[in-house]
């Protein structure tokens, strides 16, 4: 792919997630994604409410009264905070580090543990629990320091503020890793493909990854879009894991769908390069070559 061909990807990347809708409360298309169709606020007394699953992930959107709690497969799980939520955040080394127990405690980019109850169709938290320095992270990206992002909010505020200003990145490497028909696993070759990206990024002085995933033609809009998205969260995932590449150094992860094809869907191979996740190293034109 041409420079030319990465900026203006990247930038309709951008211009996408600034589109994003907020979370509602309506029902959404089944497959990959927990909603709810209660409305109101949730109860403040959730005694006597069956149990619902246990959620572990990573708080990709906040609403209101409500939250999406993203899982390593990609899974998303729309929450809602009640006043009677019981938030709990573990301390730090000989319980030197104050936690906050209020709703604000639950940002964007925290991972959290989440007891439910089920309330209609839908979740409502009963305990959420967080650890302190996850927090640390979470609040970097949230209050604009360390990298200087924006505040995230269910609509990805942070590049909702950026995407106008893309022009002001130098994309300094783009790295295409392949998918099999219909999956989301990585492969022995990709996995070390992210990590040499990885690698090579960490080496740049204030570089930021941008990570998108796509699909080829086959399938239904909304199947293409779930599975695009679970693609990505799969890459990010190993990259903070395995690779170690630090979370708040990440632009949030976006899924394309079928959109900016690499090749025709005319034939077998055009597909198989279509079926893939792009991680765009990053550097501000500010700071590149400082």
């Amino acid at each position: 792919m041409s420079e030319r061909s990465r900026r203006l990807t990247t930038r309709g990347c951008l211009a996408m997630l600034a589109l994003a809708p907020a979370l509602t409360a309506q029902a959404q298309p089944a497959g990959g994604e927990v909603m709810t169709t209660v409305y109101g606020p949730p109860p403040s007394d959730l005694s006597g409410m069956p149990d619902g699953p246990e959620v572990d992930g990573i708080i990709s959107a906040r609403n209101a009264d409500k939250m999406k709690v993203t899982a390593e497969d990609g899974t998303g799980t729309v929450i809602f905070i009640s006043d009677a939520t019981e938030i709990k955040g573990s301390k730090g080394l000989f319980g030197s580090s104050k936690t906050d127990t209020s709703k604000a405690a639950l940002i964007n980019g925290l991972p959290v543990t989440v007891k439910t109850a089920r309330w209609g169709n839908g979740l409502v938290a009963t305990q959420v629990r967080y650890k302190a320095k996850d927090q640390k992270i979470a609040k970097m990206i949230h209050n604009g320091t360390a990298q200087g992002f924006a505040e995230q909010t269910a609509a990805t505020e942070a590049l909702r503020s950026r995407m106008g200003d893309i022009d002001k990145y130098n994309i300094k490497a783009t790295t295409n890793v392949y998918f099999g028909v219909g999956k989301s696993a990585l492969s022995p070759q990709a996995k070390g493909e992210l990590c040499a990206t990885a690698s090579q990024a960490n080496a740049m002085d204030n570089a930021l990854l941008l990570v998108v995933g796509y699909t080829d033609s086959t399938g239904s809009a909304d199947a293409n879009q779930r599975l695009s998205e679970q693609r990505a969260a799969r890459v990010v995932n190993y990259l903070q894991q395995v690779c170690h590449w630090a979370s708040y150094r990440m632009l949030r992860p976006t899924g394309m769908a079928e959109a900016d094809p690499q090749a025709s869907n005319s034939t077998s191979y055009g597909k198989s390069q279509n079926r893939r996740v792009s991680v765009n190293v990053l550097v501000s034109k500010a700071v590149d070559g400082m």
